[in-house]
C-alpha cells in the first residue's frame, strides 16, 4: 500500500538565529552590573576622600609648624629689638657721662687758666663756654688792667684769639670801675690756630 503525504514538507533551516534577550533578562544584567559598579564607585570615592583628608591634614601640620616657627621668630625679633633699644639707651648714657666728664675736666682747666692769669684789681663775674668758645665777663679798675689780662691769656698755651668785646664805665656806691666782656678760644696744646679759627666759625654758624 502506498501512502502519499499531501502536506507541504517542513523545511528545516540550516542555521538557527540566536534569540534576542527578553526585557526581563536585560533588567537582570543591569541589576547585576549595578551591584559591581556601585561598590567600586563607593570604594573609589572613599579612597579619594581619604587621600584628600590626608593631604589636608599634612598641609594643616605644615601650617601649624610654620605658625609656631613664625611665633618663635617673632619673639626673637621682639627680643632683639628690645636689646637694641637697651643698647642705644646705654650708649646715650655712656656718651652723656663721657661728655659730662670731658666738660668737667675742660671747665676745671679753663677756670685754672682764667684765674691764674688774672691781674690784681681785676675780678671775674661770669664765665661761659660752648664747645671751644669761652666768654669771660668781669670788672677792672682801668683799661690797662684789662689789656694786661688779655696779654696774660694770650700767653697761655690753652687760649687763643682773645678779643675784647665791650668795656663800659660803671658806678656803684661812688665806686667807679669798668665792666668788660672778653671772648677766647680754648685749644689743646699742639692744635693749630687755623683749625681753631675754623672751629669758631662753625660754632658761630
Amino acid at each position: 500500500m502506498i501512502r502519499i503525504n499531501l502536506l507541504k514538507p517542513e523545511k528545516k533551516e540550516l542555521g538557527e538565529r540566536p534569540t534576542a534577550p527578553t526585557p526581563r533578562v536585560r533588567k537582570e544584567i543591569k541589576f547585576q552590573l549595578s551591584y559591581i559598579i556601585i561598590p567600586v564607585l563607593i570604594v573609589a570615592v572613599a579612597a579619594l576622600f581619604q587621600m584628600q583628608r590626608g593631604a589636608i591634614n599634612k598641609e594643616r601640620k605644615f601650617l601649624e609648624a610654620a605658625q609656631q616657627e613664625k611665633e618663635q621668630l617673632q619673639y626673637v625679633v621682639e627680643r632683639l629689638e628690645k636689646l637694641e633699644q637697651q643698647k642705644r639707651t646705654l650708649e646715650r648714657k655712656i656718651n652723656l657721662i663721657t661728655q659730662l666728664k670731658a666738660q668737667q675736666t675742660l671747665a676745671v682747666r679753663i677756670m685754672d687758666e682764667l684765674s691764674k692769669n688774672i691781674p690784681d684789681w681785676v675780678w671775674l663775674t661770669e664765665t661761659e663756654y660752648k664747645g671751644q668758645r669761652v666768654e669771660i665777663k668781669g670788672r677792672a679798675l682801668s683799661n690797662s688792667l684789662i689789656a694786661d689780662y688779655i696779654y696774660n691769656l694770650e700767653s697761655s698755651p690753652y687760649l687763643q684769639n682773645v678779643n675784647l668785646v665791650s668795656s663800659t664805665q660803671k658806678t656803684e656806691q661812688n665806686d667807679q670801675f669798668l665792666e668788660f666782656t672778653l671772648t677766647a678760644h680754648y685749644v689743646l696744646p699742639g692744635e693749630h690756630l687755623e683749625g681753631s679759627e675754623e672751629s669758631m666759625q662753625e660754632e658761630k654758624k
